[in-house]
């Protein structure tokens, strides 16, 4: 009796396992992907974030796209659709594939307006950078008036771009400017700001350099005011010089809020349109057009205008800027910043 009761349960559980299999309970259900848990559990935040990368992606995907496939064509002005009165003209370009970007990288003009463009940058971005780190050392001390210094440096940042550059050409003003009156009254002749290639690379430096300070200085300001004043206290107290103090506390604190700014310096600068083009407008020649006065000019000044050309320039501003993230990014890291 009591063997038969143990078989009937073991087939009793054997039947029950089988049921189980058979509805699918017998082994655990596949666990979701990395995606759909994300879904699952943020779904909230997506649904918040999803119309803002919608309008982003037409607003900036739709014209990437569109001046990338341009600039693998011949589009010009007198090939693309348009309209004459009630008459509409279909576009006659043509696909050329990589043309155009061999046509940039092999010629003198690309290479030589990326020359300009590379020292135009390194110069105002360490410029600015070291100019800023002096002011914010000292105003980040106590000194008489420090507030009234603050707001005083931070007044070309609040005054719009295009207003200050024009204050600054009326001041190159090779007859009528502040700048030649006062070599004047020193006896000295008045230089050709804008009008000579040396003068005017000079001068295009020193006005971006002008509007780079102040939010250079207010960063560096806020990465010297998060620094322990107990690090400074105890390297004096042991003897550290004012030098020592800077190099191995104040450089080292700074670092996490440098590099981005100078990453953020590095873009701006190079794509520094309204420096340029409402100072100099790339002049005189050519002297201080950058790449991208340079692609304006190809679709705006030039006639016809050439629309794939200035496309091309373009997306090989976007590759170039895109190299130097990645670079600057990979030698941060192997410096052991997590950025």
């Amino acid at each position: 009796m009591a063997v038969h009761t143990s078989q009937s349960v073991v087939k009793a559980a054997g039947e029950n396992v089988a049921r189980g299999r058979s509805r699918g309970t017998g082994t655990p259900p596949p666990k979701p992907g990395r995606i759909r848990r994300a879904l699952s559990v943020y779904w909230y935040a997506w649904a918040m974030v999803a119309p803002v990368v919608v309008v982003i992606g037409v607003i900036i995907g739709y014209p990437l796209v569109r001046g990338i496939y341009l600039s693998m064509t011949d589009a010009d002005e007198r090939n693309v659709a348009r309209s004459i009165g009630v008459n509409e003209i279909p576009a006659t370009y043509e696909f050329v594939g990589a043309d155009n970007y061999i046509d940039a990288l092999t010629g003198s003009q690309f290479l030589d307006t990326l020359g300009w463009t590379l020292v135009w940058t390194v110069s105002c971005v360490s410029v600015t950078f070291v100019l800023g780190m002096a002011l914010a050392n000292i105003l980040n001390r106590r000194i008489a008036g420090r507030s009234a210094y603050r707001m005083a440096l931070i007044l070309p940042w609040a005054i719009p771009g295009f207003v200050s550059v024009f204050a600054w050409r009326f001041l190159y003003n090779e007859e009528r400017g502040l700048l030649n009156k006062v070599l004047g009254g020193a006896g000295i002749d008045a230089v050709p700001w804008l009008n000579d290639p040396t003068w005017a690379k000079f001068a295009v430096i020193a006005v971006n350099v002008w509007l780079g300070i102040p939010f250079m200085m207010v960063a560096l300001l806020g990465g010297l005011q998060s620094i322990p004043s107990e690090q400074y206290e105890a390297a004096e107290m042991d003897g550290a010089t004012a030098w020592q103090r800077f190099r191995h506390i104040t450089l080292p604190g700074l670092r996490p809020v440098s590099t981005t700014v100078v990453l953020l310096s590095t873009i701006w600068t190079f794509n520094m349109f309204p420096v340029i083009f409402l100072l100099t407008r790339g002049g005189p020649g050519e002297a201080t057009q950058i790449l991208v006065t340079q692609a304006y000019k190809f679709s705006f000044e030039i006639s016809p205008r050439d629309y794939a050309q200035s496309s091309t320039w373009g997306v090989l501003i976007l590759v170039l800027l895109m190299l130097f993230a990645v670079v600057y990014r990979r030698v941060l890291r192997s410096q052991g910043d997590n950025w």
